[in-house]
């Protein structure tokens, strides 16, 4: 047996990180859901550092930023009227960057983040947000399907522990592992954390 090898090696897709400069960053639904109670998720704070670090690289920077957030609707975990639905304080919008809120996995259906990306159009994408294996995994998957370089800051990345189709738990982990994987696979390139994004 061969050694593995990725979709993206094999068609001759590129595996390296575009320069911040050059890119648009997109944070994906980092809400304060994800910081506490049922929903919280394996290194989330840790995850919100390097998300930070990331935003202010870009604000420095001078590159286009988009917030995503997921509005599940009143008395949900997602209820974007409500506190835990807000967007984390150190990572919220500042000034004019937008806030696209979408009610599906993947931030491009029915929301207005092609259009809003298509004003500053050929800039490759880098994500970081939650959770990794849901909304962050469709996200990839949506910009490359609709012609976009998504590269996934993995350290600004987190997801929790789920339950597997056998019956045992499949670890946060495994799971975070697995779908940045799958994510590299051929959707995007994947970097470990923020200072792989080059300036």
């Amino acid at each position: 047996m061969s050694d593995p090898t990725t979709l993206r090696t094999i068609s001759g897709l590129p595996d390296a990180p575009p320069s911040l400069g050059d890119a648009t960053l997109v944070m994906i639904d980092c809400q304060n859901t994800y910081t506490r109670g049922v929903m919280e998720l394996d290194g989330v704070q840790a995850a919100l550092d390097q998300a930070e670090e990331l935003l202010d690289r870009a604000r420095s920077a001078g590159i286009p930023i988009i917030h995503v957030q997921h509005d599940g609707g009143a008395g949900s975990p997602y209820d974007v009227r409500d506190e835990i639905g807000a967007i984390v304080d150190r990572v919220a919008p500042r000034g004019d960057e937008p806030t696209v809120v979408k009610n599906y996995p993947n931030s491009f259906v029915r929301t207005e983040l092609d259009t809003l990306l298509k004003t500053n159009p050929g800039r490759p994408l880098l994500l970081a947000g939650f959770m990794t294996h849901m909304c962050v995994n469709s996200t990839a998957r949506g910009a490359f399907s609709l012609g976009y370089a998504p590269t996934v800051v993995a350290g600004a990345t987190a997801t929790r522990t789920l339950p597997g189709p056998g019956g045992a738990d499949v670890p946060a982990p495994a799971m975070q592992a697995a779908s940045l994987a799958a994510i590299a696979d051929l959707f995007g390139v994947v970097v470990p954390d923020t200072a792989a994004v080059p300036d």
